[in-house]
């Protein structure tokens, strides 16, 4: 069924400004000014006075739960489908976190085959914090190549809770990933889970010094805190991903600081850890206090960003929209609103409220109410 959104201002995300998107099942068919009367059958919706964005890409997310550092009773719920529409969030990377023993890849690649069939759009990483990675099938290379979900492997560095895996562990991991992103035409990523720890980046920077391993596969997260490394390794080539805090402003003015000493714009990235833990550590790495990360943070720094730090719309948005699509391959037909692109559209009023989800064609949400529910 053709349905035509009219008279609404777009950011694709580079401001259009006021348009009619037109979409068929799953794909935008036309975005132009004043092109509504040519589709005289189709369903009409009047978005005046709403700003139309591309549905947001968030690809840290703790789909099955994280946590647990604090014991049994600190594991964190799974990730609800309906969680991600409230967020706006309509594509993302399912990972697992610190706990490799009471979760599983099996579980997660479940949960991430169950969020597509709820009606998002979703990827999952193989391994955790751990190494030798946990895997599905035995093999890393494996589960990149035939799992069509995994884009990628997860690992953790400089942080007193990973396996503490050594530069030529490191050099091997991103070697098989590599490896089975030619063979799978997949982007084949390492997303490094950035501790505190004493190493920072430098064993990353090494690696880059003595091999010919592409930066492209480096993935950093959580670079909030690192400062001048995170800085240099965005000007080399490389993508850095920040996490959504559950205080805006903290993760705003990281990026603003990132962005402000030098780092492309096009190499930063934003994402939310949902569902993951933020635990509290005292001097001696013990936990002193525990809370749960959630998706709604991605859209809250977004408006931080826009509304108290004045950044453009159209860059604000690169940063859980293009940006994203284009570090996880995935520019072709995610991230963007134009013509043959997946019709995954938010939008907004005038104070960057959400409104309206669209994902994969069909309304998940409108006027502010949900128009799904999750399974059980």
């Amino acid at each position: 069924m053709l349905t035509v959104i009219k008279n609404v201002q777009v950011f694709s995300p580079d401001d259009l400004g006021v348009n009619d998107i037109v979409f068929s099942c799953d794909t935008i068919v036309e975005i132009g000014k004043g092109i509504a009367p040519s589709y005289p059958k189709a369903k009409q919706v009047e978005g005046k006075g709403l700003v139309a964005t591309p549905g947001l890409i968030d690809q840290h997310v703790h789909v099955t739960g994280g946590g647990g550092e604090g014991g049994f009773r600190t594991r964190v719920p799974e990730l609800k489908f309906t969680d991600c529409v409230r967020a706006g969030v309509t594509t993302l990377v399912g990972v697992l976190g610190t706990d490799g023993v009471t979760r599983s890849v099996e579980n997660l690649v479940a949960k991430t085959k169950a969020l597509c069939d709820e009606g998002l759009t979703a990827y999952c990483l193989t391994g955790s914090y751990e190494y030798p990675t946990l895997t599905l099938t035995g093999d890393v290379k494996k589960d990149i190549a035939f799992i069509g979900e995994v884009l990628g492997v997860k690992v953790a560095l400089s942080d007193h809770r990973s396996s503490h895996l050594t530069k030529a562990e490191l050099i091997r991991l991103v070697s098989d990933v590599r490896m089975a992103s030619l063979i799978s035409g997949k982007p084949g990523i390492v997303t490094i889970h950035m501790g505190r720890g004493k190493q920072g980046l430098n064993p990353i920077f090494e690696i880059l010094a003595e091999t010919d391993l592409p930066i492209k596969h480096f993935r950093p997260t959580h670079v909030g805190k690192l400062g001048e490394p995170a800085v240099r390794f965005a000007k080399a080539g490389g993508y850095i991903d920040f996490t959504a805090t559950p205080n805006p402003s903290d993760a705003a003015r990281d990026i603003m600081g990132a962005l402000q000493a030098g780092a492309p714009l096009e190499r930063v990235t934003l994402s939310s850890d949902s569902n993951g833990s933020l635990p509290q550590w005292n001097d001696k790495n013990e936990i002193i206090g525990i809370v749960a990360a959630s998706m709604t943070s991605l859209l809250n720094v977004l408006r931080e960003l826009v509304q108290v730090e004045k950044m453009e719309m159209s860059e604000a948005l690169r940063l859980a929209t293009t940006n994203v699509s284009q570090a996880l391959e995935l520019h072709e037909s995610r991230g963007k609103l134009a013509q043959g692109f997946a019709a995954d559209i938010l939008l907004f009023d005038s104070n960057l409220n959400l409104d309206t989800v669209i994902a994969r064609g069909k309304v998940l949400m409108q006027g502010g109410e949900l128009q799904v529910q999750d399974t059980y």
